[in-house]
Order: C-alpha cells, then sequence, then structure tokens
C-alpha cells in the first residue's frame, strides 16, 4: 500500500502497524498484572486498615465510605516491622510495575478507537469497563507516585481521592480479569495470532522480537525497583534509592541522623514552646489531669525499644533504639490499670495528623512509649524534642511528634 494510501484515522485498523501488537504479548503483560496489582489492593487496604479510621474521627480521612469499610480490623503492634513490610511493598511493587502497565496500555490501544463505540449491550458494558479500567489505572498510579514524591499537586486530600479510586479501579479490573484471563491462557499457548483485532494487518518490518520487548519492560521495571527498594533501608543501600523522597530536611549524622519528613522549622515549633522552662506535658484522664515537666518525666521508670519509623510514602528506617516512658505507665498516673484509647495532640497548629488517636492494644503494648531519647541521646528537633510518641507497627504519622498534651478514655 502507497503512503497517500494508509490509513490516516486511528479507528482504522491498518493505523497501527507494530509487528509486537498481539493476544501473546498483552497476555503476557496481564498475567504479571493480575498477580501485581492484586497484591497492590491488598496491601493498599492493609495500610488504610493501619490508621485505625474507626477509631476515632480524626484518623478517619474517608468518612463517607460506608460498605467499603466493611473489612476494617484492629491493627496489631506485633509483628513491630508489620506496616514497614506492608506499605513497602504495596509502594516499591507500585512503581515497579508502571513500566508492565505502560507497556498493556500500549499493547491494547487500538481497542481504544474501535468503532462503532458499541456493537451490542454486552460490547457497550466491556467498553465502558475497560474506560473505567484504564482511567482507574492512570489515576492511581499517578496519585500514588505523586504522594510518594511528596508533590501534592491533585485537589482534595490523597487518602479518600486514592481509596474511592481504587475501589473503582480494582473492580473494573476484577470484571475485565474474570473475562479476559481465559482467553489470556489460551493466548500464551497458541503459537499462531492472525484473526485477531491486536494483529495488524499491514505490519511494519519487526525491530525487535516480542520476548526481546518483554525483556525491555522487565528491564525497566528492575531499574525502578532498584532505585527504589533501598527507601526500606538505612546505610549504603538507601544512596540507591535516587526515585525516593528523602525527608523535608538532612538529618544530618550521629544517633539522630535517620530520615524525616517534617521538620521542626515546616511544622512552626517554636524553641520557646519546647524549652525546659515552658514546655509541659499535660495528661488527662479518669481522675482528672497532671502536667508534668521534663524532668519530672525523666524522674519516671524509663524503658526501652527497638522500633523502625516506616511513613505512608513507602519509606521507612531500620530499628532507632528509643527510650521513654510507657504510655500504659502514663495512663495508670490518670486512673487507669487497664489502658484505654488515646487522643495525642501536638504543638503543631495546623496540618493533617497533628492529632491522632491511638487504640487500647497499642497503648498498653509495653514497648509503646512517650519518647525522649533515640539512640543514647536527646530527641533533635526535627525527630520531636521534648517528646514524641513511638509505638509498634504503626504509620509514621501516628507517631506524633512535639507531643502537648495526651487524654486517655475510650473514643
Amino acid at each position: 500500500m502507497r503512503d497517500r494510501d494508509a490509513p490516516r484515522l486511528p479507528s482504522s485498523p491498518g493505523f497501527w502497524r507494530s509487528p509486537l501488537r498481539g493476544p501473546w504479548f498483552t497476555s503476557v503483560l496481564g498475567l504479571v498484572l493480575l498477580v501485581g496489582i492484586t497484591v497492590l489492593f491488598v496491601t493498599g487496604l492493609v495500610s488504610y486498615a493501619a490508621y485505625n479510621p474507626g477509631l476515632s474521627p480524626v484518623n478517619d480521612k474517608t468518612p463517607d465510605k460506608g460498605i467499603l469499610g466493611f473489612y476494617l480490623f484492629a491493627w496489631p503492634t506485633s509483628p513491630h516491622w508489620l506496616y514497614r513490610l506492608t506499605q513497602g511493598v504495596h509502594v516499591t511493587l507500585g512503581i515497579t510495575l508502571i513500566p508492565v502497565l505502560l507497556a498493556k496500555l500500549w499493547s491494547v490501544v487500538p481497542r481504544l478507537f474501535a468503532l462503532p463505540p458499541a456493537r451490542s449491550l454486552t460490547h457497550a458494558l466491556e467498553r465502558i469497563s475497560l474506560l473505567l479500567l484504564v482511567g482507574g489505572a492512570l489515576f492511581e498510579f499517578v496519585t500514588g507516585v505523586l504522594n510518594v514524591q511528596l508533590d501534592y499537586v491533585f485537589p482534595g486530600s490523597f487518602y479518600p481521592l486514592h481509596f474511592y479510586g481504587a475501589w473503582v479501579f480494582f473492580a473494573a479490573f476484577a470484571a475485565h480479569a474474570a473475562l479476559k484471563t481465559p482467553t489470556a491462557l489460551h493466548s500464551l499457548r497458541r503459537t499462531r495470532e492472525e484473526g485477531n483485532d491486536l494483529v495488524s494487518p499491514r505490519p511494519a518490518e519487526p525491530t525487535v522480537s516480542r520476548r526481546g520487548a518483554l525483556w525491555f519492560v522487565g528491564g525497566g521495571s528492575l531499574l525502578l525497583f532498584a532505585t527504589t527498594v533501598g527507601r526500606s533501608f538505612d546505610g549504603p543501600l538507601r544512596r540507591t534509592a535516587l526515585l525516593a523522597p528523602h525527608g523535608g530536611g538532612d538529618p544530618g549524622s550521629g544517633p539522630n541522623g535517620f530520615q524525616i519528613n517534617k521538620t521542626a522549622a515546616y511544622a512552626g515549633i517554636d524553641t520557646a514552646e519546647t524549652g525546659e522552662d515552658t514546655w509541659r506535658l499535660v495528661v488527662t484522664g479518669r481522675t482528672g489531669t497532671v502536667r508534668l515537666r521534663r524532668e519530672e518525666l525523666l524522674r519516671l521508670p524509663l524503658y526501652s525499644a527497638a522500633l523502625p519509623i516506616a511513613c505512608v510514602e513507602g519509606w521507612s528506617t531500620s530499628d532507632q533504639w528509643w527510650r521513654g516512658v510507657r504510655l500504659r505507665d502514663l495512663a495508670a498516673l490518670v486512673g487507669y490499670d487497664d489502658p484505654p484509647d488515646l487522643f495525642v495532640e501536638s504543638l503543631q497548629r495546623s496540618g493533617a495528623f497533628r492529632k491522632a488517636a491511638l487504640r487500647a492494644n497499642q497503648v498498653a503494648d509495653p514497648r509503646s512509649l512517650l519518647a525522649l531519647y533515640v539512640n543514647g541521646e536527646e530527641l533533635s528537633p526535627d525527630h520531636g524534642h521534648p517528646a514524641r510518641i513511638i509505638v509498634p507497627a504503626a504509620p509514621g504519622v501516628l507517631n506524633t511528634k512535639w507531643v502537648a498534651r495526651m487524654t486517655f478514655g475510650d473514643l
């Protein structure tokens, strides 16, 4: 066919000429995404549960979730690295799958332009589900990457956008998988691909084989994995995480030299508020209110716990040695033998999670501390001086820094 006779519209089958497109190539990518996106969805739901949204409106960023919160459960404190694992897998796997997703979308792009738009009611429903699938995939991956990079350029809060978007996307994904997985498995066993709408009727000369293209996609995923996974470790491996956010400031070296997101300056913490002469911890409970200076806290029994900090952006630290007063001992000061729920308020005056709630099981864990020291040294201002919460397996935002008030009681 001469060039002037070549199809000019993307709705024409001959418009798409790559010899790589075909059911085998698409099926391989689809089966990888079938496993990967299922893991992403489950770890995403688990991440939301880790905030204990049913505990308090403060922790619940999607208050209108309704039936979508059917699975929520009380988040445990053991193993202490649980959130570090689940959220690390969620973010690292999501970034690693980006080349696979893009290749999959490229492989089926002719179907997005096929005419007529609907040949039957069944075909119309399939096209609508495909639209939700493609749109949902792009929305979830784009908002997830922006959140990981701390670029909140989308309208509204990340939490409800990503949560509701995940349900819409996964519903379309599950429907698509139910329809297409048998076909994909059959395509992998076929040796010939003629007669399929993805196969070009006038393919261009190949420059790479389909297996070579898969190696290229796999190499891209491996590169993203290598430049992301280090966010979950301290030391030299962390420097390989080139695509990971490295926090809101340079933590420096020494005992306080591990990653931070929110610095004291960013949070508007005035050193006049945290000085020995001015700062008081206000603890309220069944028997009333007590106000404790830092020196009075230091006279209480102090305990140590080795716990990481793990954040929703997917980064985490190795275990740090924290030392401070057990939360359950502070509950006992205001009349509780069996620790209840806890509401914590920070000196920070604005921003998400300047207040946070903890469940009774988190308060009761002997490793849950109002930390005054880390790795043998006083907390730095950026790590929450004069005192911060540290709870095993809790998301980083629930480990409130610059603690000002603690209120014990059922929430």
